[in-house]
């Protein structure tokens, strides 16, 4: 038995002993904490969206000539060439048609269309990536305003929306992965746990790295953080996840010699 007693409280699965608390309580006890935390990791990315990324595409669209299209894999410019559209902290968009390289951006994410591609930017390297044939895409303000206007509520609320169904989703998969390995170290470290509850702690252990990566986020959106620490930020948050699973349930009571089960047994209880 750990020394301060097994956990009951089962709502801050921020710390081992808090993430131990689950494998006793409810499914739906958890399923409450993953919609929290999901829906805060949605609200972030949203607000990412809405603070840096579309006011740097609305710029861009204000900028845009009054005619032109990318049209059969071509961009049909009436404009001045090469220009910087605009420019944030996270994306710029620019328009090179020869693809000259004479505007690099210190955005983290640089779009520079040519005459026949774009070519992408970014600390992983350069991309480029030639415009779909059989597309038309507006490449003037007078349609790419409209389309915009009506499309952004739209785009935000899908990613938003997307976000918290995968998120919620992703762990219930990651949580069937990991209640083995959670179910063989309580055995043999002779903690009494089925399947089913090394599932819920299991579930609630992938929280804490939740938590690191939305922080992350939003620390990289205030310019606190660059893009190398957020993806340091995005593996460290795999890594916290599986030290819980093997700290966490060091804080369950252990089993008394001549009470211990069968494992099959107690596999099959939750």
């Amino acid at each position: 038995m750990s020394v301060l007693g097994e956990p009951t409280f089962a709502w801050e699965p921020l710390t081992p002993r808090g993430v131990a608390a689950f494998a006793r309580a409810s499914f739906e006890r958890l399923f409450v904490v993953h919609a929290l935390f999901a829906l805060l990791a949605a609200a972030v990315l949203g607000w990412i969206l809405s603070q840096e990324i579309y006011p740097t595409i609305a710029t861009a669209i204000d900028q845009l000539p009054a005619t032109g299209d990318i049209r059969a894999g071509r961009l049909n410019w009436n404009g001045d060439s090469p220009v910087l559209l605009a420019e944030g902290n996270v994306l710029a968009l620019s328009v090179d048609l020869e693809h000259g390289g004479s505007i690099r951006s210190p955005a983290d994410f640089q779009f520079e269309f040519g005459r026949n591609s774009v070519r992408v930017f970014s600390l992983f390297g350069e991309t480029e990536l030639a415009y779909p044939p059989d597309y038309w895409f507006a490449a003037n303000h007078t349609d790419a305003h409209p389309a915009w206007g009506a499309w952004s509520p739209v785009v935000l609320v899908s990613v938003i929306i997307g976000t918290f169904i995968s998120l919620l989703l992703t762990w219930m998969v990651l949580a069937t992965l990991y209640c083995v390995p959670v179910w063989v170290i309580c055995f043999f470290s002779n903690r009494d746990l089925g399947l089913g509850a090394s599932w819920r702690l299991a579930g609630a252990a992938l929280m804490p790295g939740a938590m690191l990566i939305s922080v992350a986020l939003l620390l990289y959106v205030m310019r606190a953080f660059d893009l190398i620490q957020l993806l340091y930020a995005f593996g460290m948050h795999f890594i916290i996840g599986w030290i819980y699973l093997f700290v966490s349930p060091m804080f369950l009571n252990r089993v008394l010699p001549g009470e211990k089960k069968n494992p099959f047994q107690a596999a099959q209880t939750a």
